[in-house]
């Protein structure tokens, strides 16, 4: 990202550049959380998908082999869905974090590495929308009875290092994947933007990324 931005700089104000950067990374929230936060938004998306963790992913393969393949399926899909149902309640958060944005916030966007438009939103919602995520979690994983049997396995071998400490629980574990995948996709769009500023029909974006 940060090629080409000395160049670029005398074309453009950091004002431009503020303008540019709200207008791309609004876009790429709002397109984010309406591919993920619909059916098979993270279950059919293998870049997203929220798979059981650790140790936990052998034994489900155990689980198969004796027949259990259903349960442990509906587990994940549960886990999946889970995620889709939270994710459009990011959309106001997301936006109000771009919109209050400083200028040296957005330099710094366009100054910065490929993990630059994750850093901020993570660091500017992810504490807020884990409150709002927790709890529309915990309504769709208690659905499915395997979720505290889940909770119970997992805490036991997270006390034997098996599992880490923070995958122990199902409910926190598919909050932090959810805000993980939705953080990635927006990085996803984001790209596209800077790949094709044109396509976009903005002109503050062709003026700063093209």
């Amino acid at each position: 990202m940060a090629a080409g931005w000395p160049a670029r700089a005398a074309l453009f104000s950091q004002a431009d550049a503020a303008l540019g950067v709200k207008t791309a990374l609004e876009r790429g929230a709002e397109s984010a959380v309406s591919l993920l936060g619909r059916p098979d938004g993270f279950l059919g998306n293998p870049q997203v998908r929220i798979p059981l963790p650790g140790i936990l992913k052998d034994a489900a393969q155990m689980l198969k082999f004796t027949g259990q393949q259903k349960r442990v399926d509906d587990l994940v899909t549960a886990m999946n869905r889970a995620a889709e149902a939270a994710v459009p309640e990011a959309k106001t958060l997301l936006v109000q974090a771009v919109k209050t944005m400083s200028v040296d916030d957005a330099v710094g966007i366009v100054r910065g590495g490929d993990t630059s438009v994750t850093d901020f939103f993570a660091k500017k919602t992810r504490v807020p929308l884990t409150e709002r995520f927790l709890p529309i979690v915990t309504q769709e994983t208690e659905k499915v009875d395997l979720a505290s049997k889940y909770n119970a396995v997992a805490g036991k071998a997270s006390s034997f290092g098996l599992v880490a400490k923070e995958d122990a629980n199902i409910q926190q574990y598919v909050t932090r994947k959810a805000l993980d995948g939705l953080y990635l996709m927006i990085g996803e769009e984001e790209k596209k933007i800077r790949r094709d500023p044109a396509g976009t029909g903005s002109e503050i974006l062709k003026k700063v990324f093209g």
